[in-house]
C-alpha cells in the first residue's frame, strides 16, 4: 500500500532537490505538499505574504525552469493557503483538503492538521517544532510502497529530518 512520505528540509535548496527528483520520477503538485512558516517564506523565496512577488513567482516561475518552478509556485499565494493565527503557508494535496474542509478545519492548529493528514500526532508534534524553526517540510504521497521507499531514501541522502512513511 502507498504511503505519505514526510521529511523535514533545512533549507530550500534541499527541499527543492527533493521536489524536483520526484518530478523526475513522475509526481506532480497533485502528489507534493510543502508546508512552511510564513517567516521561512519571505526569508527562503523572498515571498511575502499578500505582495505582488508571489503572483509573479508563480506565473514566472522565480526558480527557474519547468521542474524548479514547483516549489516556487507551491510557496506563491495563488497556489497555498495561509493560516493567519498560527503563520504557515501550506501547499498541495494538505491545502486542497483544508480548502475543502473550510476555513474552520484551521483552527485545530498544524498538529491537528497533520494527524488528519494520517500523520501520528507525536511525529506532527516535532514536525510542528521544526517548522516553527524554520524547517520546510515536504510529504509526498507515494503511488507504490517501491516509491515510498525511494523517497524515503532520497529524503534521507539529502539530510532531511524525522524522514518517515506514514
Amino acid at each position: 500500500m502507498a504511503k505519505l512520505v514526510t521529511g523535514l528540509f533545512k533549507n530550500r535548496a534541499t527541499a527543492e532537490t527533493a521536489v524536483r527528483e520526484v518530478a523526475k520520477w513522475g509526481y506532480t503538485q497533485d502528489d507534493v505538499s510543502v508546508i512552511m512558516s510564513d517567516a521561512t517564506r519571505s526569508k527562503e523565496f523572498g515571498i511575502a505574504a499578500g505582495s505582488k512577488a508571489a503572483e509573479g513567482a508563480s506565473i514566472g516561475g522565480a526558480v527557474g525552469g519547468v521542474v524548479g518552478a514547483v516549489l516556487a509556485t507551491l510557496a506563491a499565494v495563488a497556489t497555498s493557503i495561509a493560516l493567519p493565527g498560527i503563520g504557515l503557508v501550506i501547499a498541495g494535496p494538505i491545502a486542497a483538503a483544508l480548502a475543502g474542509a473550510g476555513a474552520g478545519a484551521a483552527t485545530g492548529g498544524l498538529v491537528g492538521l497533520l494527524v488528519g493528514a494520517g500523520i501520528p500526532e507525536h511525529r506532527a508534534k516535532i514536525y510542528d517544532a521544526g517548522l516553527r524553526e524554520g524547517g520546510i517540510l515536504v510529504g509526498v504521497e507515494a503511488k507504490s510502497d517501491e516509491d515510498s521507499d525511494k523517497i524515503e531514501k532520497l529524503f534521507e541522502s539529502l539530510n532531511a529530518e524525522k524522514v518517515r512513511q506514514q
